[in-house]
């Protein structure tokens, strides 16, 4: 296949095109600059920068003409700060964007498309009484971004929306954006309080191995919930606590309720800086205190194979440790 991707340099985007490369496809792409200092940039890669959003209908139509299948490793997720009201920026950077490739891909006669979603769309979708669309709006954005792709789906146009978890894993040169976790540890001090729950988890390169075996298996448009490892927030902690230098380090479960309680002090802080949170910090507590898994069979469906995620977790916190206290200076993760 000749694939055509948006975000070819980003953590995500640049570990499928190796595989995509690695399996003898070829890969076009469109990413920001600058390329992070030592990350693995396949080489056989045809790469333009620019923003793709200020690209015309006609030249992104030139860049997908002669590709079979088509990539959206792009848009931001709820980490990203917006002032309100913030749908919008989800609608300007997730959603329009999705429907404005797909009407162009499908246009060139592209035939297979991958959609980098979220997770949080399937237990929006497998836990209905949790009302997730109507108290965060992030969430509520990935399900429309996820409707908007599969209505592109036909007999002749095959579409992935891949509802991606926690990930782990590094690009030299790139922050992880696991920096914000080591900043919040920092602050409490010598002991860590959490949470009882637990959260479904994937390497980068698992990702890259489902979206390339979404272009090469997905037939009809579908949506999968990714994820192969099931941890707790325990069984987390423990290895971060390691990659921090602090094995030792005490963890204390708090209620529910005072998670709610510090949700309420995060929400004036966003109102008082004028931003408006994608993720309701009060409400975010129902998430974080419960197991947010998922079976690993939708990924070794799409080819998904084990991968050591302990030590993806590990490298992932000793640079986000790295980076927060300055001793490298990385690039920020970009919405690619």
């Amino acid at each position: 296949m000749k694939v055509f991707m948006i975000g070819g340099t980003g953590l995500l985007g640049s570990a499928a095109a190796k595989l995509f490369i690695e399996r003898g496809h070829s890969v076009r792409s469109v990413a920001l600059p600058p390329l992070p200092q030592g990350a693995d940039i396949p080489g056989e890669m045809e790469l333009s920068f620019g923003n793709y959003l200020e690209f015309s209908d006609e030249q992104l139509e030139t860049m997908m003409g002669d590709c079979d299948c088509f990539v959206f490793a792009a848009g931001v997720d709820e980490r990203v700060e917006f002032p309100a009201p913030v749908y919008e920026a989800y609608r300007k950077f997730n959603i329009d964007p999705v429907r404005r490739l797909l009407t162009i891909a499908k246009k060139c006669g592209i035939k297979n498309n991958v959609i980098l979603g979220s997770y949080f769309s399937y237990f929006a979708k497998t836990r209905p009484e949790m009302e997730l669309c109507k108290k965060h709006p992030y969430i509520r954005s990935r399900i429309e971004q996820e409707d908007v792709a599969l209505s592109f789906a036909d007999e002749d146009t095959n579409v992935a929306v891949l509802e991606l978890p926690y990930i782990f894993g590094t690009q030299p040169g790139r922050k992880p954006v696991w920096v914000i976790l080591i900043e919040q540890l920092t602050n409490m001090g010598k002991i860590t309080m959490y949470p009882k729950g637990g959260t479904a988890m994937v390497t980068v390169r698992q990702v890259g191995e489902a979206i390339v075996g979404a272009a090469e298996r997905n037939r009809g448009g579908n949506a999968y919930p990714i994820g192969y490892f099931n941890y707790t927030w325990d069984e987390f902690l423990r290895i971060v606590h390691k990659a921090m230098g602090q094995p030792n380090r005490r963890i204390i479960h708090i209620a529910k309720w005072m998670f709610k309680l510090y949700g309420v002090k995060m929400m004036n802080e966003y109102k008082m800086r004028g931003i408006e949170s994608g993720i309701n910090a009060v409400d975010l507590a129902d998430i974080m205190c419960m197991n947010t898994f998922i079976d690993k069979k939708y990924s070794v469906e799409l080819g998904v194979g084990p991968d050591d995620i302990s030590s993806a977790i590990f490298d992932s916190v000793k640079l986000s440790v790295d980076a927060f206290t300055g001793k490298q200076q990385l690039l920020e993760m970009k919405g690619e």
